[in-house]
Parts: structure tokens; sequence; C-alpha cells
């Protein structure tokens, strides 16, 4: 059997809630570290986030891939949820509102008239991080609804540069999307409902290229739902990272509909680990999930959970040497 090492973290929106309302201390926020062969993570039970990953290169130099900060104070102030667990609905609702079992809910607004990344409720939430063999890190989610129907959609938000944390933008690193639509959306990045065609435009990752080929074409930079190919709630291959100059691959797989597949077009002056002044362009995010707004959408894979029906979000990096 595999050998594995393995972390949960549990009821974390009651320690997260705590310290955001000031009525916990530091002391209540731990530094967690997984070690087996030459990889090394180390967590935080503030938001269940990832703070380091640490991995060789080609050279055998260790080199941390994963943006971040060294103190617990800079993630309690971080509004770009760097590493962390977000939700308990990721990405965007329209108009912060919603109609579920003939009740219509209104959500407080986090940008402009929209709600980005939370919503309020009664959910039992567990995260665990897994270690194993063959640099694999597996990451669970799970949501029970304690009380009536609810919309989930978590994401893992981590902030990934494969040349290292401060070796500067990700424009060369190559990247390969198994999906074949994505979700467009209107200029307050809200899918539209609708399923377009990659080919073609620059969402176009079925084989393999330069985020940088690219990205000129889009006023920002990529931040656009993907719809993943392959079967609805079966474990599917998201995407594939290369970086070219350390050798370091990372491959991506998940249980969920679609990835969000962001280029950090708005992480501008943000000082991180060691000093280093985070840029624009400078990481990439691969957070799968379910569909944007979809509780807006019927057409889309329903986000909905009940009690007794509970949300189960897989995700399984593999990282590996190319020469």
């Amino acid at each position: 059997m595999a050998k594995k090492i393995s972390i949960l973290f549990s009821l974390l929106l009651i320690v997260a809630f705590a310290i955001a309302n000031g009525s916990a201390t530091k002391e209540m926020v731990e530094l967690y570290e997984l070690k087996l062969g030459n990889m090394t993570v180390k967590l935080t039970n503030w938001g269940a986030t990832i703070v380091s990953v640490i991995l060789p290169d080609k050279y055998g130099k260790l080199g941390d891939i994963a943006l971040g900060y060294d103190s617990v104070r800079e993630y309690m102030n971080d509004t770009s949820y760097v590493g962390s667990i977000v939700g308990r609905f990721a990405n965007r609702i329209a108009g912060a509102q919603f109609t579920l079992n003939g009740v219509h809910y209104k959500l407080v607004p986090n940008e402009g008239k929209n709600m980005l990344h939370g919503f309020p409720g009664d959910v039992k939430l567990y995260v665990s991080y897994t270690l194993l063999y063959g640099n694999r890190l597996a990451v669970k989610m799970k949501a029970e609804a304690l009380n009536k129907a609810t919309p989930v959609n978590l994401a893992q938000h981590t902030y990934w540069n494969l040349g290292n944390h401060n070796s500067g933008n990700i424009l060369s690193q190559q990247v390969q999307i198994f999906a074949s639509h994505y979700t467009p959306v209107d200029s307050e990045h809200i899918p539209t409902g609708e399923f377009e065609c990659v080919e073609g435009t620059p969402y176009d990752f079925l084989q393999p290229h330069t985020v940088g080929s690219r990205i000129y074409k889009l006023p920002n930079g990529y931040d656009i739902n993907y719809v993943l190919d392959g079967d609805l709630g079966k474990m599917k291959k998201v995407a594939v990272v290369k970086d070219n100059k350390s050798g370091r691959v990372m491959e991506l797989s998940t249980n969920q509909p679609g990835v969000q597949f962001y280029t950090a077009n708005f992480l501008k002056n943000v000082k991180g680990k060691g000093g280093y002044v985070y840029q624009p362009h400078g990481a990439l995010c691969l957070e799968t999930q379910g569909f944007p707004d979809a509780v807006n959408h019927p057409n889309f894979p329903s986000t909905i959970i009940y009690p007794g029906k509970d949300y189960k979000h897989v995700m399984m990096f593999t990282f590996s040497i190319s020469p």
C-alpha cells in the first residue's frame, strides 16, 4: 500500500470567523508540515491554506512553487485568497441573489452588485490534504448541509509558479487544459449561461502552449471557467503545466465539472515571502469547481446539496521532472 501522510481540517469556519471578528488570537492559527521523500507541503488551519510546496528542480535544487506570506497577520489581511479554500460558493453569483425551492435569497454584495467567494449558512466543512509517494498531493473537500438545501461550490486557490514563487512571471510556462468548451462571461465576469467552443479562441489549450503566446489577446489575462471533458462526477484530467527552465511538471485531475484558469491578473505590488513583491502574471491558479453562478443557470450542473446528500470535491496533483 502506498505510504501517505495526511492532515484533516474540520470546522474551519469557526476559527476563521472568530479571527475575522476580532474574537480570536494568532495563537489559534497553527502551521503544519507534511514531508515525504523530496517533497514538503506546509499548511495552516487559517482557511485550510497551502503555505508552501517545496520540490527539487531538474538540477536537484529545492524551491517553493506556491505563492504565500511569512506571517499569520499577512494571511489574515490577504484579499487575494492566496493558497486558501474559498467558498462556500467560489466565484461569482450574479446580482448577489438566487432562488432555491421557491425561496428568493438576497446576499451581501462584495464585488459591485455581485457576490464573489462567499455565502452564509449552516454547513459543516472538512478539508484534507494527503501527501503520497510519487510526489502526489490529494486534496479532498466535503460539505454537509445541516438543516436545509443550500448551494456549495468550494475551490482551492493556490497561486502556482513552477519556476519558484519568486521567479517572476509565468508567461513562458506551458499549459494544457483538457476542455473543449468554456463558459463565456459578460463585462462583470458573470457567465452568460452559454457554452462556447475553445477552438479558434485565445482560450484553446487543448494542445500545450505557453501562457504568454495568446494572453495579449485578452484585456488583463486569463480568468475563465473551462468545461472539462469527461463524465460528470468522475475523476478526469484537468491540466498539465510545465516549466522548461526548472523542468518541473504539475498534473491535475478532479471529479468536478469545471476549472477556473486565472493568471493572477490583479496581484499587483503584493509583498510575499522573503519580501518578494508579487506582480500580475506572477503565478497561475487552476481552481477546480462547479460552474460560476450555477444557482442562476438551470442548464449548468447543480451545486445544491441537501441534508444527507453531501458535497464531495477531489483534486489530485502529481509533480514530476522533465529533462
